[in-house]
Formats: structure tokens, C-alpha cells, sequence
């Protein structure tokens, strides 16, 4: 079964640091973009960084010069790192992949499950 399994998060002071690591499994044989979306409570899901098939990233304004993406195209990996975290970085952190092209030949859009990040002293 093709999925994303996302690694990291946790409870982390203001100010600290965090990253988040999203694998995939089953056989992928191409994947379009890769990233890292996130929903704190009460608010909608925004997207925090993508990189493109292309190589070119993505990051959100509000994480802009704090945050880092990297993506692994051959092992089909994402990281994300976040640095001075701010209690506002709490949510709900979701990798995604889209254009994921299957050995069935299936065109997918995933979602992993989420990981909690609480920033909080």
C-alpha cells in the first residue's frame, strides 16, 4: 500500500528547534510535488514548504528565513526543519505528495497522518 509515514514533532520550547521527516512506502515510481502542510486548532490547514519535481521550493511567509525543506528525490523523502519556534508554530503537521505515480499505474494525491508540534514552555 502507498502511503507517507512522517516521523518527529513532539513538544518543543520557544525558540527551539524541530524536524519533521516524511518517508513513503509501497512502489512510487515518480512523485510530483512533496512538502509539509499544517492546521492549528480552530484554523484551516496552510501549506508550510513544498519542493517541486522541478527542484524549486515553496515556503509559507509565515516560516519564511525559519524554515528549511529538503527532499530526497531518489529515496522519495522529505524533511522539514523549523528553527525559533514560536508557541503561534503549534498545529497539527501534515506531509503531502501529489502526482504520485504507482506501479498500477495510479496518479495519487496523500496525505500522511499528522504530527503533533506544541511549542510551549
Amino acid at each position: 500500500q502507498v502511503q507517507l509515514v512522517e516521523s518527529g514533532g513532539g513538544l518543543v520550547q520557544p525558540g527551539g528547534s524541530l524536524e519533521l521527516s516524511c518517508a513513503t512506502s509501497g512502489t512510487i515510481f515518480s512523485i510530483g510535488s512533496m512538502g509539509w502542510y499544517r492546521q492549528a486548532p480552530g484554523k484551516q490547514r496552510e501549506m508550510v514548504a513544498v519542493a517541486m519535481s522541478s527542484g524549486s521550493t515553496k515556503i509559507a511567509g509565515s516560516v519564511k528565513g525559519r524554515a528549511t525543506i529538503n527532499r530526497d528525490y531518489s529515496q522519495k523523502t522529505v524533511t522539514l526543519q523549523i528553527n525559533n519556534l514560536d508557541p503561534e508554530d503549534t498545529a497539527v503537521y501534515y506531509c503531502h505528495a501529489d502526482r504520485v505515480i504507482t506501479l498500477a499505474d495510479q496518479d495519487l494525491t496523500l496525505w500522511g497522518q499528522g504530527t503533533l508540534v506544541t511549542v510551549s514552555s
